[in-house]
């Protein structure tokens, strides 16, 4: 009923503005001599037809969507629209004219159009003013300027728009339009030097992302709203560099792919996260080339119920396999990932295996049983300074777990083999990653003379993953601090754990047999930066409301990591973020072991005898095994 009011209200005033408008043409024709009989002849025309004539016009108003726009809202398309509408008016009203054998000056016409233009777009911004005033709050948050100084009233946040392009004024017009926000923009920031120093939708563009910080001081702004949904991440990150540098808020759009077909509106804006400070675009995987490997397919996955096995699982559930197979000695991981995987995938048929890796026997239970096309070995001891106290584990899981995996997929014929492993494996300086890179040497021996396609695949740090260090990071911080970093120049490449796993499964997809892939994983990150990130994302101020203490390098730990050996070379592949290393022949001391027949020779017989070694024994060992492996003192 109020809609059907409103539309009434609307077609009466715009009947009138019609009126009043080719009355007012006539009298500018005519120069207002009213008792001109030239002027009554041609008067008497528009008089005799002014129903028929009001409703041509009224007929194009409707055809050009005067009446199904939201005023309240207007901005230039409704404008366009009035000028499409007056237009299409003037060009009916000229053919019922003509077609009546009628006529009247081709003045009329014109002086009419522009007063329709005026009067319809002057009465809709009227109407979208005074709605405005009406809204609740609106009072509260008006700002009257005086010289230089803002007095605004009311609890207001101040809020500076990053980007002064399309998105950027839909989000100034937002914010303008919805009071009950509680914000207001005072300031844009854009590159593009021709919008700076003019106005977008009233709000001053003061300059480029160099004078964020002064801006912000300026205007005192509260919050900063990255309204640049289709710059690249690195530009972003840039941006973002700057906004940290302020002691305010700092929201961002997303991307112009999650914006598709969604208006930009303040209810789309999402808390800065730390990936964004990663400065890395989106990954792109090649769906065809994944699903032929895997569809249809049994796969399985050890370690199933950690950061990387777990999402491995969701993303392969997504490619339709004939059955998924999560391998893992811990249960309660595994068991809240069924009921994940259940309820998000009906049809799945996704099964759950307690067992260890190390037990060679009750794993070849499990292939016997599920008998697997496709393997991600993503099962391991990984944490760097509890491997350097506990090295004996870090071997039998790493290493003889590792080479019961690749033995049984290469007796149950499995299709693929992929091993998960990690920068830490390159000139390694701890015992984790020693144990590693000897998994990888076995894996590229056995794939030489196997009918299995075994691949590893190697990258750094993931975000967020089982103690990494962004959880430490913000326990501490819900602890009041300090927040610790063990070195200030300390770096490490960063992926999170979604863009690995999708990676990871491409790879699969890649392999010939022995290759070691090395993901982009884009420029390292010093770690004390990523620990002032948090901070910031948390609220605080470092230094000020969290302390960060240095304390000094942990047991096996890099200054820096490395992702290849110099002697394996690199080359690109068909995916732009995948590299692919060359296979290199097993180290003499290794390929003894693995072609020994006296079984207290081989692998498994120098496993049994690292149990009775000491801790610094157990290093020299690895160190036979792999040369380039320097134990820290």
């Amino acid at each position: 009923m109020v809609k059907f009011s409103r539309i009434v209200i609307l077609l009466f005033i715009d009947a009138c503005i019609v009126t009043f408008s080719y009355i007012t043409a006539f009298l500018l024709r005519f120069g207002f001599n009213v008792n001109d009989p030239v002027f009554d002849a041609w008067f008497a025309i528009y008089a005799n037809n002014l129903l028929p004539i009001t409703v041509a016009c009224i007929l194009a108003f409707s055809i050009c969507g005067l009446y199904t726009s939201m005023w309240r809202y207007a901005g230039t398309d409704e404008l366009i629209k009035i000028v499409a509408a007056s237009g299409l008016a003037q060009l009916l009203v000229m053919f019922y004219v003509t077609f009546s054998v009628l006529s009247m000056p081709r003045g009329i016409y014109v002086i009419a159009f522009l007063f329709m233009v005026f009067l319809l777009s002057a009465f809709r911004i009227s109407y979208r003013f005074i709605r405005n005033l009406r809204t609740p709050g609106t009072f509260n948050s008006f700002v009257l300027r005086i010289g230089r100084r803002d007095i605004i009233g009311g609890n207001v946040t101040k809020v500076m728009i990053v980007g002064a392009g399309e998105a950027g004024a839909s989000m100034i017009n937002e914010i303008r339009n919805h009071h009950e926000y509680g914000k207001k923009v005072v300031v844009a920031i854009d590159d593009d030097t021709a919008k700076q120093k003019h106005r977008i939708c009233g709000v001053k563009v003061y300059g480029g992302r160099s004078e964020i910080r002064h801006a912000a001081r300026k205007y005192g702004v509260d919050e900063i709203i990255i309204a640049i949904p289709s710059a690249k991440k690195k530009a972003i990150q840039a941006i973002m560099e700057e906004c940290k540098r302020t002691r305010c808020k700092i929201k961002i759009l997303p991307s112009l792919i999650e914006l598709i077909n969604d208006k930009v509106s303040v209810s789309k804006l999402r808390d800065v996260d730390i990936e964004d400070f990663l400065g890395r675009d989106p990954v792109h995987v090649n769906l065809r080339e994944i699903s032929s490997y895997i569809e249809g397919k049994i796969v399985m996955i050890t370690g199933g119920g950690g950061s990387i096995g777990s999402e491995l699982c969701r993303q392969i559930a997504r490619f339709r396999p004939r059955r998924l197979i999560a391998v893992d000695i811990y249960e309660n991981c595994v068991f809240e990932l069924s009921n994940e995987l259940r309820e998000t995938y009906k049809n799945l048929e996704f099964e759950i295996v307690i067992a260890s890796i190390r037990d060679k026997q009750r794993m070849r239970e499990v292939f016997d049983k599920y008998k697997p096309h496709v393997i991600f070995h993503a099962a391991a001891h990984k944490h760097v300074p509890l491997m350097e106290k506990n090295p004996k584990e870090a071997v039998v899981n790493n290493i003889l777990g590792t080479k019961n995996m690749i033995d049984l997929a290469e007796e149950f014929a499995t299709e693929k083999f992929v091993m998960i492993s990690t920068d830490k494996a390159v000139n390694p300086t701890n015992v984790m990653g020693a144990t590693k890179r000897v998994g990888e040497m076995i894996l590229q021996e056995k794939s030489q003379h196997s009918r299995t396609t075994f691949a590893a695949v190697r990258f750094g740090n993931v975000l967020g993953s089982n103690g990494s260090v962004i959880p430490i990071f913000r326990k501490q911080i819900e602890k009041g601090g300090p927040v610790t970093v063990t070195h200030k120049d300390i770096t490490r490449y960063f992926m999170t754990i979604p863009e690995a796993v999708e990676l990871v499964i491409q790879t699969g997809a890649m392999a010939q047999g022995g290759e070691i892939f090395i993901l982009d994983m884009g420029e390292p990150v010093k770690i004390l930066d990523l620990a002032e990130n948090v901070i910031r994302l948390s609220g605080y101020i470092p230094y000020v409301d969290i302390d960060i203490e240095i304390t000094g390098l942990r047991p096996g730990e890099k200054l820096y990591e490395e992702l290849l050996l110099d002697e394996e070379g690199i080359e690109k592949t068909a995916h732009n973020k995948i590299y692919v290393g060359h296979p290199l022949p097993a180290n003499p001391a290794l390929k003894a072991m693995l072609d020994s027949e006296d079984r207290q020779d081989s692998i498994e017989g120098e496993v049994k005898k690292v149990s009775d070694m000491s801790e610094a024994e157990v290093k020299e060992w690895l160190h036979d095994i792999v040369p380039n492996y320097t134990p820290q003192k």
